[in-house]
C-alpha cells in the first residue's frame, strides 16, 4: 500500500484532489489486492516518485505514460524508465534512437530516467500502479483522476512547459491543456508497434529545448550517463 506522501509543492497544488472521496475507494481497492496477495508494482515507496523527484515548481517538460511496467524489478515510478541495472525496454530504446537521430547523444546502457527529472522533467503515468504480470490491470480505479488533477494544475498554475504527449492515449489525456500557454508536441507512442510511423524522426527533444531557450529557461541535458560514467565523473 502506497502512503500518499507527496512533496510540499505538489502536495499544495493537489490537496482539494486528495480529500476526494475516489481516492479513499483506490487505496481501499489497493489495500484489498494487497491483502489478497497480489504483487503490485512499483513498490509502495516509489508509487510517487515522479512527484518526489521533480516538485511542481521544478516541471519544465511533461512526459506522459499509460501505466507502469509490470515485470519485477521493472518499475520504479517514472515513466519509460527502469532502475539502473535493468534491462532497457524495447519503447525506451526507440527514444534512444531519436535522441541520438535528433541530438547526436550516443546510446546509453542504463534505462534509468532519473538525471531527466532532477532536470525538471515529469515523467509521468496516467496510471500509477499495476498488478504483476497484468498490464492495465489497475485502469479505471482512481488513479486517472489523480493524474489529470496533475496535468490540470500544470496547465493552469505553470507558463512556458513542454508537453511530449507520444500515442494517442497520451494525446486523449492532454486535451485541456492550454496549448497558447504551453508548448504541446504530439507524436505516436515510441513502442515498436509504431515508432516507425512518425516518432522516429519527430524531433521532440530539440524543440522542448528550443522553446526553454526562448522562453529563459536551462535547457534539459537529455544525456542518460551510465553508472560507470558517474563514477569515472568523480574521480576527475
Amino acid at each position: 500500500m502506497p502512503e500518499i506522501i507527496l512533496e510540499e509543492s505538489w502536495k499544495t497544488e493537489l490537496q482539494e484532489t486528495l480529500n476526494q472521496p475516489f481516492m479513499k475507494d483506490l487505496f481501499r481497492f489497493l489495500m484489498t489486492e494487497t491483502q489478497h496477495g497480489k504483487t503490485i508494482y512499483p513498490q509502495k515507496d516509489q508509487v510517487f516518485s515522479a512527484f518526489t523527484m521533480t516538485p511542481f515548481n521544478a516541471v519544465k517538460v511533461v512526459i506522459l505514460g499509460q501505466d507502469p511496467y509490470h515485470g519485477p524489478g521493472q518499475a520504479h515510478g517514472l515513466s519509460f524508465s527502469v532502475p539502473e541495472t535493468v534491462k532497457t525496454p524495447p519503447s525506451l530504446a526507440n527514444i534512444y534512437k531519436e535522441l541520438k537521430r535528433d541530438l547526436s547523444l550516443p546510446i546509453p546502457k542504463s534505462g534509468c530516467l532519473t538525471s531527466w527529472a532532477e532536470q525538471g522533467v515529469l515523467l509521468l503515468n496516467s496510471v500509477l500502479t499495476v498488478e504483476q504480470g497484468k498490464a492495465g490491470s489497475h485502469q479505471g480505479k482512481g488513479w486517472e483522476k489523480f493524474t489529470d488533477a496533475a496535468i490540470a494544475a500544470l496547465n493552469n498554475n505553470a507558463d512556458h512547459l513542454v508537453f511530449l504527449l507520444w500515442g494517442a492515449y497520451a494525446q486523449k489525456k492532454g486535451k485541456i491543456i492550454d496549448r497558447k500557454r504551453h508548448l504541446v508536441l504530439n507524436s505516436p507512442h515510441p513502442s515498436p508497434l509504431s515508432a516507425h510511423r512518425g516518432f522516429i524522426g519527430n524531433s521532440h527533444f530539440s524543440q522542448a529545448n528550443e522553446y526553454l531557450i526562448k522562453h529563459f529557461q536551462t535547457p534539459i541535458d537529455w544525456s542518460i550517463k551510465d553508472q560507470q560514467d558517474k563514477q569515472q565523473e568523480l574521480l576527475v
